[in-house]
């Protein structure tokens, strides 16, 4: 691995070698002067810069998602201008627009939510620098202001984790029904919206009717709003883990670290996950798999946080002036309390 040097300034962090140290501060802070210019021009001394906004470090996943495209990048011998947008957008457009007066040589980010991109993303077409969308789709009116996207593929994770249900409750008896509590991820973002749109629609077509989503709160990703919304509904009703007069049979987490606090919550209420009610996750976290393995949890859809080596394919094809697909996805699996996973190796996460 390379030595690296991570220098902040004005909330962008920089991971270039120690070599290129003076040569990227030169091309980039300095005024642009013509015999600059000259030097900024020359392919045997100009290295390729990519800037690549996250949204946050708000879970293992998130973290490893980050390290996974950080290094897949150095591997490449990429210099890479590294933003946190600390979960809000406006962090986010901001480092966009740091990254187009940089003028680095591709854009990748993580868009926090769908909508509101259209502006920033018509100035880097402009500037000429493609842009691949990581981990969360964006809506926008002009498709070509992106490259492609890359990432998992939430409509398939949400209807994995409805399978799972489907098989579980297979021998129910006519009349009954479970009745669903949803926990979904940060309103308005991809991943939350197709998860929910997956799980729904499969239950609705294979379930005969014997599943219900009876309450469905947004939990933003974060492990403290899991354990919110349960300690909540749990004080509302006297101890009891219902919705109105309803007993909620099942939780669908969205990802691993709400669920992590979810579980907190009903430790502290007394109540036991996994068999008083059934809890199915999303990620794939190896502390998630731990609780899965404890028969905590019943079911852990996997969201492939590695997308680095396949990303940079895809910088690469783009840099050379070639198209890529509209969308590629990682491969993910699903584990189950079905599942021997005692020779499951160790998830990295």
């Amino acid at each position: 691995m390379m030595d690296l040097l991570f220098v902040k300034r004005g909330g962008i962090i920089f991971y270039m070698k120690n070599v290129m140290l003076t040569f990227f501060f030169a091309v980039m802070l300095c005024s642009c002067r013509e015999k600059q210019a000259e030097i900024v021009e020359n392919p045997l001394e100009k290295p390729t810069i990519v800037g690549f906004s996250q949204i946050g470090s708000e879970s293992s996943w998130r973290t490893c998602n980050t390290n996974s495209i950080i290094r897949a990048a150095e591997s490449e011998g990429f210099q890479v201008v590294y933003a946190d947008a600390e979960q809000k957008q406006e962090n986010q457009i901001r480092a966009l627009r740091s990254f187009i007066v940089y003028r680095v040589d591709a854009i990748l980010f993580a868009p926090i939510v769908e909508s509101g991109w259209d502006g920033v993303l018509s100035e880097a077409k402009e500037a000429g620098i493609p842009v691949i969308v990581v981990d969360r789709k964006i809506r926008t009116k002009d498709k070509s202001l992106v490259a492609g996207f890359i990432g998992e593929n939430a409509l398939e994770e949400g209807k994995k984790a409805a399978e799972f249900l489907l098989k579980k409750y297979a021998d129910m008896s006519d009349g009954e029904k479970r009745n669903i509590l949803e926990i979904t991820g940060t309103a308005d973002s991809s991943t939350a919206k197709e998860r929910s749109r997956g799980f729904r629609e499969m239950l609705s077509e294979h379930g005969n009717g014997r599943f219900s989503v009876i309450f469905c709160e947004s939990g933003d990703f974060l492990r403290s709003r899991g354990n919110e919304i349960i300690s909540q509904i749990i004080a509302y009703n006297g101890g009891e883990l219902k919705i109105g007069t309803k007993k909620i049979d099942i939780i669908f987490s969205h990802n691993d670290a709400m669920t992590l606090g979810i579980l907190d919550a009903l430790d502290k209420g007394g109540i036991a996950p996994g068999s008083d009610v059934t809890i199915v996750s999303v990620d794939g976290e190896q502390s998630a798999i731990n609780e899965l393995k404890r028969g905590r949890l019943n079911c852990v859809v996997e969201c492939n946080p590695r997308t680095g080596e396949q990303l940079m394919k895809l910088v690469k094809t783009v840099l050379s002036g070639g198209e890529i697909p509209a969308e590629s996805y990682v491969d993910e699996d699903l584990f189950t309390e079905f599942d021997n996973l005692t020779l499951l190796e160790g998830r990295g996460y």
